[in-house]
């Protein structure tokens, strides 16, 4: 029995990590903190999104804070068609990924 309730424990444990290492956030407070210098400008980031991928299109965008930084995802489809997934560092413009959508 005390197996089973740390198995129990310890699934609820995992399940919820990940849901609290990433948080969504609206486009509210993405205004906000964009407002207070916090993170850099959505323009900047999507025109450095489609540096990367000549000719492409911006098709999602979408700002977390993940372990306790700021990370903006936008989503490109190039002119073949293949999709491209580029992460930043909203508060300084580092690219953090920058790879094909599978």
């Amino acid at each position: 029995m005390k197996t089973f309730t740390a198995l129990i424990a310890a699934s609820a444990f995992v399940l919820t990590a990940g849901y609290a290492q990433a948080k969504d956030l609206g486009p509210d407070e993405a205004l906000r903190l964009r407002d207070a210098g916090i993170i850099q400008s959505f323009e900047k980031l999507n025109a450095a999104a489609l540096a990367k991928h000549p000719g492409a299109t911006v098709t999602e965008t979408e700002l977390e804070q993940e372990y306790g930084k700021y990370v903006y995802q936008v989503e490109l489809r190039d002119a073949k068609g293949v999709e491209w997934d580029v992460e930043f560092d909203a508060t300084n413009g580092q690219i953090l990924k920058d790879h094909q959508d599978t």
